[in-house]
């Protein structure tokens, strides 16, 4: 790297002669008096300044420039002032091609980061001052499982800075940096009589809904977006290529959640019970577009409907219909006159889920087959959510030597009886 240092507190005068001598230059005495220059890796010029009787500490810089230059290390002076918020902002707008998953990752930053780290230039930060934002946070959302995304969203876009050599390592990956524990909540699945005085508490024309979302695993968007074209009555499957979605306030007809197009078994009971439905209220035919408000129209016929006789409104939906199912059957208390609905996170549609989940591993189903009915990336995500509901082995132990010792009904003899 070719680099100088420049005193620009005198300058060199040649005279007639050829002679040169340094003489005081007119900024002799104020400001900066070193400058030090080089070019660097885009052909441009670069420099810092540094005070008087400094100029051995500029001479390290760059000799530091240098060495960071060969090994791959080199951080642009003037792109590392780019604060957190100025690059986070680019990043967010291109990080996913999910709107929804880019919106979410935008409103955790907005809330919960900016405020604190956005105005940080990027070359500044140290992991003290993820220490310090981590404590604040802290204090601002409770849940740990909350922060621990919120942090991932932050730190992934520090490693897109650390890409783009904006910055030289991210300080959220350093080890003095707890990251937030998960903690996921215990699923308490419902009780099959909860399930059913759910259902009969519906409108008549949703209550087949209980029966996809608890007898195939559905997601709501799922549920509502079900159409004719997925169901195979005779060969006892179900089809899930695509789900209702609302995005900025505009419902579309999207894919499932984490793009997992799956086939999930129909059984005889769900089906008789959606046949019945659609029967009675027949289906509908709703044309959305594809995955974006701007996107392509696709129509489907939709086996649930709302009132106005198109799709079903989700939030409509859940505060008019699902939150009053629940106070009936005694989920949730019933308000008082001129009040809403108590809060019921944990038992919200997706609850049914657990209940299918439950049902199928009391029922001995593996969690890999599990984990693809319900559309999981991953089996050991579905593993982490369920594994306190599947049988122990000292429970399979037990039920093995009762039923050893389980005799025909006229002997009261031991297992040398059982055959």
């Amino acid at each position: 790297m070719a680099g100088h240092i420049q005193d620009r507190w005198y300058k060199t005068e040649t005279s007639t002669t050829g002679k040169t001598t340094r003489v005081k230059s007119d900024r002799h005495g104020t400001g900066m008096r070193y400058r030090a220059r080089y070019i660097g890796p885009d052909g441009t010029e670069k420099s810092k300044s540094f005070p008087d009787r400094q100029k051995r500490l500029a001479e390290g810089w760059l000799t530091e420039t240098a060495a960071d230059m060969s090994k791959g290390q080199y951080i642009d002076p003037r792109a590392a002032r780019i604060t957190f918020q100025q690059f986070a902002e680019k990043w967010v707008a291109t990080h996913t091609t999910e709107i929804n998953s880019r919106e979410a990752a935008e409103r955790r930053l907005r809330l919960h980061a900016y405020p604190y780290i956005g105005t940080r230039p990027l070359a500044s930060f140290q992991p003290g001052h993820i220490r310090t934002w981590l404590g604040e946070l802290e204090a601002a959302v409770p849940a740990s499982s909350h922060r621990r995304i919120i942090f991932g969203t932050v730190s992934a876009a520090l490693s897109a800075a650390v890409d783009d050599t904006l910055l030289a390592k991210n300080p959220c990956r350093a080890r003095s940096v707890q990251i937030p524990k998960a903690s996921p909540p215990r699923v308490s699945p419902w009780t099959s009589e909860r399930v059913f005085g759910v259902r009969s508490a519906l409108p008549e024309h949703l209550r087949a809904t209980v029966d996809v979302a608890g007898g195939c695993g559905l997601r709501q968007g799922e549920v509502f977006g079900l159409s004719e074209d997925e169901l195979d009555y005779e060969g006892g499957w179900l089809a899930v290529g695509h789900q209702l979605k609302r995005i900025r306030g505009k419902f579309v007809f999207a894919p499932p959640k984490g793009g997992k197009v799956r086939d999930v078994p129909l059984p005889e009971a769900v089906g008789a019970e959606l046949r019945a439905h659609s029967e009675r209220f027949a289906p509908v035919k709703v044309t959305l577009p594809w995955r974006t408000p701007d996107g392509p129209p696709v129509t489907k016929m939709l086996i649930f409907s709302g009132a106005s006789g198109d799709h079903v409104r989700v939030s409509h939906f859940n505060d008019h219909m699902w939150k009053p199912a629940l106070a009936s059957a005694g989920v949730i208390p019933e308000p008082q006159e001129g009040e809403r609905y108590a809060a019921a996170p944990e038992d919200g549609m997706h609850a049914l889920r657990h209940f299918y989940a439950s049902v199928l591993l009391d029922a001995g189903e593996n969690i890999r087959a599990l984990s693809a009915y319900l559309g999981h990336s991953d089996p050991g995500f579905t593993l982490r959510i369920y594994t306190h509901l599947m049988p122990s082995s000292e429970g399979r132990t037990r039920k093995a030597v009762d039923a050893l010792y389980k005799a025909p009904e006229d002997h009261d003899h031991g297992p040398e009886t059982a055959q």
